[in-house]
């Protein structure tokens, strides 16, 4: 069967509805494989840099559990009356366990609306909640515009873990600066990035904030694929995390994950051995903003033994020294648990407010619900819904 192809190559055409028109109630509908134009068109006019075709289809077609699946929609779209796609979601299955028993997950993913259309929100949220067959509703990524309606659907902020700060260290401080500069939109920024670089690295300098990796003994190492080891480290950590809510991640799935950012080198994965097998691993990837010419890394997941969170600290300054070595101008962290963020703090990172708490979620049953109350079940990473899809 031939692949179909897809490619935007030009900027995304509006609406026939102009401005100032008042729109029909669209029709609502799930989506399929060749809305995709659409859909990318729609997310390009608002900012969420759509992913290719293959890209985005592999979310679902490699998907360990939707292949499971006989009946899962990729999401539901409203048209308007010239057949238009004005709003979109996407709808993506996700393999966790609580207490040793298998929880089947949805997060959604790029939800968005035009502008003329924003009161249909609601509707298409309502499809993706709506969902019987789903144990667990995780949303990962809800901003500012977005964070009210969760609470309609009487989703919860996740208890564990700060989602609307994030802990930072700069690594390359003419970047950072200049991509500040031009996020305030201040003229000149990259001639201005000379001194305002300095002035920063002085203030974290006299501050204790001014990077200093360390080599704390432990053998780091980069690889580049997983293999058995992941498997065998999963086993050893499901089989000791009674009563917590986990995300599987075995090498099937962690394959389907981030094996094409692996490729592409956006994916960085550093691995610390012990004994036969592997003692921990943590997971970075890309979060560039082009707007801004911002080269980013973000620490997007870290799993250890029991007793081996002290393994965070050389893989965060193992990063670290690559984002020095390849120019990235920062490496950021975004939630994770009480005891893993006071390593996180331990290594002296600047702060920034986000424009909303990030993570959401809503049980679908009762003895989810009840256990999930307590903050002590979640180890909650950006590896959890669609943050590091």
């Amino acid at each position: 069967m031939r692949t179909q192809q897809y490619q935007l190559d030009v900027e995304p055409a509006p609406l026939k509805n102009g401005p100032g028109s008042k729109p029909v109630r669209p029709r609502f509908r799930e989506a399929t494989f060749e809305d995709y134009p659409q859909i990318a068109a729609l997310e390009s006019r608002y900012g969420l840099l759509p992913k290719n075709y293959e890209e985005w289809k592999h979310l679902w077609t490699q998907n360990p559990l939707w292949c499971r699946f006989k009946q899962w929609p990729i999401g539901w779209v409203c048209e308007n009356e010239h057949d238009e796609i004005v709003g979109s979601i996407g709808n993506i299955p996700l393999q966790y366990e609580f207490d040793h028993r298998p929880v089947v997950v949805a997060t959604s993913r790029g939800l968005v609306v035009d502008e003329g259309y924003r009161p249909y929100c609601f509707p298409l949220l309502a499809s993706f909640f709506g969902q019987s067959n789903v144990d667990l509703f995780l949303n990962t990524t809800v901003n500012d515009k977005a964070d009210k309606l969760q609470e309609l659907f009487h989703a919860s902020r996740v208890p564990a873990g700060t989602w609307n700060r994030s802990a930072f260290w700069i690594t390359n401080y003419r970047g950072f600066t200049a991509s500040l500069l031009a996020s305030k939109g201040v003229r000149g920024s990259r001639a201005l990035s000379y001194p305002g670089s300095a002035g920063l690295f002085i203030r974290d300098t006299f501050s204790g904030k001014s990077l200093r990796i360390q080599h704390d003994g432990l053998e780091t190492q980069f690889c580049a694929e997983f293999d058995d080891r992941f498997d065998r480290l999963w086993e050893r950590i499901r089989n000791s995390a009674s009563r917590r809510l986990l995300a599987v991640r075995t090498c099937e799935v962690l394959q389907w994950h981030f094996q094409q950012a692996l490729t592409a080198n956006r994916a960085w994965v550093v691995t610390v051995n012990g004994g036969p097998g592997l003692s921990g691993y943590g997971i970075f990837c890309r979060e560039d903003n082009p707007a801004t010419g911002l080269k980013r890394v973000r620490l997007v997941d870290f799993q250890c033994l029991d007793g081996h969170t002290y393994l965070l600290r050389p893989i965060l300054f193992r990063g670290l020294e690559r984002c020095q070595n390849e120019c990235i101008h920062m490496l950021e962290v975004i939630g994770f648990s009480s005891h893993k963020q006071r390593i996180i703090e331990g290594i002296a990172p600047n702060y920034r407010e986000l424009s909303s708490w990030r993570y959401f979620y809503k049980a679908n049953k009762p003895y989810l619900a009840a256990g999930l109350a307590d903050a002590k079940v979640w180890d909650p990473t950006c590896f959890d819904g669609d943050s590091s899809l």
